[in-house]
């Protein structure tokens, strides 16, 4: 097996704890902290800080950094603090008739639900669309079955949409099952049908190349697989689709808002087409300094060597957990979905009826021999990275033995 695409050596790892987490937090390099602490001194000494190397340079860097995520135009990118902020930003910035409807599937995290039932206040209706027989969420989450390959789940979204559906809403890879998503194909078909198609793209970005071609909308965090510190994403819009939504209305969003050659008093200016049109007002360069290292470390791996790298370490787990009789079945299951392209970076083991209580007490039996995992909504979920070693995968398969 070749050298890992991103060096361990990059981050403050050690053999006492297997972190199998970027699901839930990933470890951000040694160089974002040092980046970081570079630029707070800085700020202990203001007269250091450079308008235009900093306060508008590492923006425009980050924003850069970003559209190579997604492969993508700088233009094009918003900068956000979250997921959460970008899809807030999108439900608000359209307009809404009564009537509308947003169409997600059923077990979304709630990111990608409470801004659309938001919009119940101005009359727009949400629906939820079960994507496999005996899917089920909220109080029965772990009654629900498990998907399996050839669950044609995009027909399943489309059926669901109707006369009134104005955007269609998904996670490209979903957060406890682990499921993802073709959204190229969901792309074309909304677009065919005049509907947008937003897509939460926290649990695949950083680790999977995506296609956005018809994609309106797309946000991510970047604390997960991206590797950056909590508190700074961004947002990708489609131009067309960014011409018709509504100004943030800050003086950020505006042409020439940051020239003070010309007087801050004059408001007779445009908004902006770009990104920043999107864009809530003064950025934190803080966290913009943070995201930056992390985005330019995935970058420089590269993505596609990244996700390489994650698949045959999957390969190999799944391998060896075929050998375990308790969870051959699942190793069956999820090498089938694998297989067919239908998995990210996340592994996600269904409790089989197993339970709350004996699905923790597997968790701790992880974090005592130094394996950190998570459990969600009836999975337990295993989350190579582009720094795990194939003896990382041996820890694991040991520990569910």
């Amino acid at each position: 097996m070749t050298l890992p695409p991103l060096n361990p050596a990059l981050f403050h790892l050690d053999s006492d704890h297997l972190w199998l987490m970027h699901c839930s937090e990933g470890p951000v390099p040694r160089a974002v902290v040092r980046n970081i602490r570079a630029y707070l001194h800085k700020e202990l000494w203001p007269w250091e800080l450079k308008w235009k190397e900093d306060y508008l340079g590492v923006p425009e860097a980050l924003r850069a950094e970003a559209a190579r995520i997604v492969g993508g135009e700088a233009s094009d990118i918003t900068l956000t603090p979250s997921t959460s902020s970008g899809l807030v930003t999108v439900a608000q910035a359209m307009r809404w008739s009564r009537g509308d409807e947003v169409v997600v599937p059923l077990g979304e995290f709630p990111t990608n639900v409470w801004p659309w039932k938001a919009l119940e206040a101005r009359g727009v209706r949400f629906q939820e669309v079960p994507l496999w027989e005996g899917h089920r969420a909220g109080a029965s989450a772990w009654d629900s079955t498990a998907p399996r390959a050839g669950e044609d789940v995009e027909a399943r979204l489309l059926a669901g949409l109707s006369h009134a559906t104005r955007v269609l809403a998904v996670s490209w890879v979903r957060f406890q099952d682990g499921l993802k998503l073709d959204i190229a194909s969901l792309g074309a078909a909304c677009r065919a049908r005049g509907v947008h198609l937003v897509v939460d793209g926290i649990q695949g970005a950083g680790t999977l190349p995506v296609d956005l071609t018809g994609t309106s909308a797309f946000a991510t965090g970047g604390h997960k697989g991206l590797l950056g510190p909590q508190g700074q994403g961004f947002l990708w819009t489609d131009p067309a689709f960014r011409k018709d939504l509504i100004p943030m209305g800050s003086w950020m969003s505006v042409e020439e808002g940051t020239a003070f050659d010309r007087a801050s008093t004059d408001h007779h200016r445009a908004w902006l087409a770009d990104g920043q049109r999107m864009e809530a007002g003064t950025l934190s360069i803080v966290a913009c300094t943070g995201a930056l290292e992390s985005f330019r470390t995935v970058n420089e791996a590269g993505i596609p060597a990244i996700a390489a790298h994650i698949r045959l370490l999957q390969e190999r787990f799944l391998e060896g957990l075929a050998r375990n009789p308790a969870w051959a079945e699942e190793a069956s299951r999820l090498r089938a979905l694998l297989e067919a392209g239908r998995l990210g970076s996340i592994l996600s083991l269904h409790h089989g009826g197993r339970g709350p209580a004996a699905m923790q007490e597997l968790l701790m039996k992880g974090m005592r021999r130094g394996v950190y995992a998570s459990v969600r909504e009836g999975y337990l979920r295993v989350a190579f990275h582009g720094w795990h070693e194939p003896e990382d995968v041996e820890r694991v398969v040991d520990w569910l033995e």
